[in-house]
């Protein structure tokens, strides 16, 4: 799969961007279009690799029941076939310069809100076309330069409602009705996003029910623990307090939607400056 060079008929490969769960991603030329596209790979070669064909697929056909301009819209999916079967799949996306959330250089507390601002925004999008997204996480927040953003891989994106045949979501960030198998709706995503600007505002992660980096007492099922506030108090309580909220363990305690998570992002963003005005 460690593929650096690649002949195909319907694209010009340039370069390769980089590697993913058995995946390769390169930098590419859409030969019908003349568009330069990310351009992900990746070939059948025993059998766990049909999770990835499934995530692929997937992800291509939530991009095209959504447009924002927050998501990564994927454009083509190429099935390359030999004795009959699926062998070989080509995702054709969006291509956009940024480095991922956890990557990116520190940012001043407002500016990671005004990020956070439209990550729910361009999840609230998914949400109003009948979507969750199911991991977000700082690897799946594009950034770029000027501070555009880009949520990424919806591979493991649903229909609202939905519930999932096995457990899907990454163990740091994952919520309570991900692991338990239940209903899935906006919550979810809110749980998500909530886990990540914990990450984001205190560098640790909050306990879930798939123990990875953190201690015994989360192993045993305790769920207690600092908020972004009580860690650091440079970190305003209003913050704090949403991003404890939408952590909350019962879907029904979070915020109800993305709609509420910006409201209160709104106000929190707005303090935040008129302050920082005040004091120049």
């Amino acid at each position: 799969m460690a593929v650096d060079r690649l002949e195909l008929s319907d694209f010009t490969v340039i370069k390769k961007l980089g590697t993913g769960a058995r995946s390769t991603i390169f930098l590419a030329l859409d030969k019908e279009t003349g568009d330069t596209v990310a351009l992900k790979r990746s070939v059948y070669e025993k059998p766990e690799d049909s999770r990835i064909f499934e995530q692929m697929i997937n992800e291509y056909k939530v991009s095209q029941a959504i447009n924002h301009p927050y998501l990564r819209k994927c454009h083509k999916l190429i099935k390359i076939r030999r004795a009959l079967k699926v062998k070989e799949l080509l995702l054709s996306m969006e291509m956009f310069e940024g480095e991922t959330l956890e990557k990116s250089k520190s940012l001043g507390l407002g500016d990671v809100l005004l990020v956070f601002r439209m990550v729910a925004d361009g999840l609230g999008a998914m949400h109003q076309q009948g979507y969750i997204h199911c991991d977000i996480k700082p690897n799946n927040i594009l950034i770029s330069e000027p501070g555009a953003i880009k949520i990424i891989d919806l591979g493991q994106g649903c229909k609202i409602g939905t519930i999932k045949p096995r457990i899907q979501g990454t163990p740091d960030y994952i919520a309570p009705e991900q692991v338990k198998r239940k209903h899935l709706d906006q919550r979810t995503d809110v749980f998500n996003l909530g886990a990540t600007m914990y990450w984001a505002m205190t560098g640790k992660n909050v306990p879930t029910l798939i123990p990875q980096s953190h201690d015994i007492s989360a192993m045993l099922g305790s769920r207690k623990f600092l908020s972004p506030h009580e860690m650091f108090r440079r970190i305003p309580i209003g913050v704090s307090n949403l991003v404890m909220d939408c952590v909350k363990e019962e879907p029904e305690r979070r915020p109800n939607s993305m709609t509420d998570v910006i409201s209160r992002l709104d106000l929190l963003i707005h303090s935040i400056f008129t302050k920082k005005l005040g004091n120049q």
